[in-house]
């Protein structure tokens, strides 16, 4: 595929006129004076890089003029500005890419979260049990969680992975699912979802769905119908990485990340040339199809790897290792893009490229790792010393770059406490040189609590599955127990939700540019547009008013 000279660019009045006709987002467009009208899509090919930033995209473009990003991006509509969901962590960003919600219409808030609405996992006797209940979206739903295929028992692992189940619902354990109190059965992830997906549109309309990620509980992504995806390839990234280091997943060796990348990256290619995703049986190219890229993400949180130096070289300059692994991803990126055009699927396909999620923070010198299971003890410890005989008052906690508690106790008085108790906090982190930091308000920047953290999510107060507490982290706070880690997401900060956001191929004008603020949500219902069917058919997308993006 010969790339394209890149055009000047002229601002084309025309085209802004026409986006605010198709009802999409009003916005600045430039574009370049060869754009000219595209055919409708009968594909829709999704990717999310994990962790890419704008910024990240704009530097490799930079100095790689005629890569495959490149041609990506001028090939159709870059967002310098897109933004992805708050909580920033891969599952309410993926959500929100199929759904067109947030976290507070979705009901996903992270991978691993917590709702007063459902019993724990192995409940029987489900009659007066009490409610309260860890909903765990990680490899802790495998059968063997240890295990790339998650348990199927294939033999030859890894080279036999293509032969993983395209149904993955069957390898999930059920008893380490939440469990419904009305029905006293286990809730499978798409259950735990309240709105419907792209993918069930798709279906409903008679069109081929397939997707790859990390997970089995990735599942999700069927939708409330549970059968979204016709064919969902999902190798369990944590899983012991076969031919490294015993006890080392897939995400602790970049080079094994990218391994791991590299069997999606060929269940795609499968897909493109019209068969199911381990090539066994024809069935057509799929008009909803896509996968997720880990291997950036571990390029970003891993201090070293493979020799080379993870992270940034300085604020938003990548380090060694990530320049690496962003050529990898584009080398992928540009087998997909030769493959459509083998298959004569170049015009009638428009590639999405996003991110779930960013990662902070890029400038390595404000990293200041904190240690949480102090904080978290030292809140019970105090809960239980001002009420003798009480309980821990955590129920849950999930704290990245971010910080989200459940209590056991919903009351005002409870979260005011846990809230003073925190912002008193000060201590010792350790910095990107494992040099001493000193921390104050246990690393916050703002703590939202109770009713206040319900309003952050517009959910009413007292819902089942809004965290207690949400406190947004002084930029660079990033908890963890080692050293191990020197970024991380799941917080609000520029870093965390700054992500790259092209539409490009059919039914998309070349080398055109929105400078205004959009939202990841806003991909769900720019993919049923593009394959003409009505974003209005997704729940999400009425509830919030989702608009899609502006493409033509």
């Amino acid at each position: 595929m010969v790339p394209r000279p890149l055009p000047s660019a002229r601002t084309v009045t025309a085209v802004a006129a026409a986006l605010a006709a198709v009802g999409a987002l009003t916005a600045t467009v430039t574009t370049p004076a060869s754009a000219h009208a595209r055919t409708d899509a009968r594909h829709v090919l999704l990717l999310s890089i994990d962790g890419l930033h704008q910024s990240d995209l704009a530097w490799y473009i930079a100095g790689h003029p005629r890569s495959a990003l490149a041609r990506l991006t001028t090939g159709g509509v870059e967002y310098t500005h897109a933004r992805t969901t708050v909580p920033s962590d891969s599952f309410p960003g993926m959500v929100g890419q199929v759904t067109g919600g947030n976290p507070g219409t979705t009901g996903v808030y992270y991978d691993d979260t917590y709702t007063s609405g459902l019993l724990p996992a192995g409940t029987t006797a489900c009659a007066g049990a009490k409610r309260g209940a860890e909903v765990d979206l990680t490899e802790d739903l495998d059968k063997d969680k240890n295990s790339l295929d998650a348990g199927q028992g294939l033999s030859g692992l890894p080279g036999s992975i293509l032969k993983m189940t395209g149904d993955a619902r069957g390898l999930i354990d059920p008893s380490k699912l939440p469990v419904d109190p009305k029905t006293c059965k286990p809730v499978y992830p798409h259950s735990y979802l309240k709105v419907n997906s792209v993918f069930d549109v798709a279906r409903k309309a008679g069109l081929r769905t397939a997707w790859s990620d990390k997970h089995l509980a990735y599942e999700i992504l069927n939708g409330p119908s549970g059968t979204g995806i016709q064919d969902l390839f999902a190798p369990e990234i944590n899983s012991q990485a076969i031919g490294y280091a015993s006890g080392s997943d897939w995400t602790k060796d970049n080079a094994a990340t990218e391994q791991y990348d590299g069997y999606k990256v060929q269940a795609v290619l499968n897909e493109i040339d019209g068969f199911d995703h381990s090539r066994t049986h024809k069935v057509g190219t799929p008009a909803v199809f896509g996968m997720n890229f880990q291997s950036v993400s571990t390029a970003q949180k891993l201090p070293t790897s493979d020799g080379l130096t993870g992270g940034y070289q300085t604020k938003g300059v990548p380090g060694p290792l990530l320049a690496k692994n962003l050529a990898f991803v584009d080398e992928e990126v540009g087998a997909f893009l030769t493959e459509l055009h083998k298959r004569h699927l170049d015009g009638s396909t428009t590639v999405i490229l996003s991110a779930k999620h960013g990662q902070s923070p890029t400038d390595p010198k404000a990293l200041t790792r904190i240690d949480d299971g102090p904080l978290l003890d030292g809140l019970n410890a105090a809960w239980k010393a001002a009420h003798p005989g009480a309980g821990d008052l955590v129920a849950h906690a999930v704290d990245d770059d971010a910080m989200l508690i459940w209590l056991t106790d919903r009351s005002k008085a409870a979260t005011d406490f846990a809230k003073a108790y925190l912002l008193a906090r000060s201590g010792k982190g350790n910095g990107i040189g494992g040099e001493d930091k000193p921390f104050t308000a246990s690393g916050l920047e703002k703590l939202y609590a109770g009713a206040a953290a319900a309003r952050y999510f517009h959910v009413r107060p007292g819902d089942s599955r809004v965290p207690d507490l949400v406190g947004i982290t002084q930029y660079g706070v990033v908890y963890t127990g080692g050293k191990g880690k020197i970024a991380e997401h799941g917080g609000a900060h520029a870093d965390d939700l700054a992500v790259p956001l092209i539409v490009s191929g059919a039914a998309a004008p070349h080398g055109a540019r929105v400078d205004d603020t959009v939202e990841t949500t806003q991909i769900a219902p720019t993919i049923l547009r593009l394959l003409g069917l009505n974003p209005q058919a997704l729940d999400a997308v009425r509830i919030e008013h989702t608009r899609a993006l502006p493409t033509r």
